[in-house]
């Protein structure tokens, strides 16, 4: 009974601190994305609300990447010396928490984000359109941003499911890649080695 006890306590852990890391970074992006598509033309806070909507289909790509890959070709590419191949294995072994933070965290935040980043541009373009709060106009204008937005998401997700599954090593040995630069450049190690 131990060995589960001590597994729930770690999952419990775990969801907590996801939940601490999601609302710091929620509130970060959702000041900055604020900030910036105030004091932006409509047309360029339309290409930052894609550009949202794109980072999360991105990252839920990763997360799928992550929980359909397996360990055995990046070991036969780390045995050859191919660079980030060791990162590799380390995402494959904690695929849970890897697809955690890229699924949840930041595609969930990337959703959020990009609802209200798109109920800003709306406002903005019913401005210059000349239509008042409530109006026709602003109305029409908020279903099309909206169903747009939703349509890019969700189309984007599923071709992202699509390559996520059915290109799984190039894709985590991409990222084992990424994370290998970013640790040696910062110092900062993104996974715990000893993790079996």
């Amino acid at each position: 009974m131990a060995k589960p006890r001590s597994q729930f306590n770690k999952a419990l852990k775990f969801s907590i601190s996801i939940a601490v890391i999601t609302l710091v970074l929620a509130a970060i992006f959702s000041v900055i994305s604020s900030s910036i598509l105030s004091g932006v033309h409509w047309f360029l806070g339309i290409i930052i609300v894609f550009l949202i909507v794109f980072l999360g289909v991105f990252f839920d790509t990763l997360g799928v990447a992550a929980t359909a890959a397996v360990e055995k070709p990046f070991h036969a590419m780390a045995s050859e010396k191919v660079y980030g191949a060791k990162e590799a294995v380390l995402i494959v072994r904690n695929a849970d928490r890897f697809a955690s933070f890229c699924n949840d965290v930041v595609g969930d935040i990337s959703g959020v984000i990009s609802g209200t980043a798109s109920a800003l541009v709306v406002l903005q373009l019913a401005q210059v359109l000349g239509a008042g709060d409530g109006s026709f106009i602003q109305i029409t204008v908020n279903v099309i941003m909206t169903s747009i937005v939703a349509a890019l998401t969700v189309g984007g997700k599923a071709m992202g499911k699509y390559l996520g599954i059915y290109h799984t090593t190039s894709i985590i040995i991409v990222v084992g890649k990424a994370i290998a630069l970013i640790e040696r450049h910062t110092k900062i190690k993104v996974f715990s080695k000893n993790k079996k």
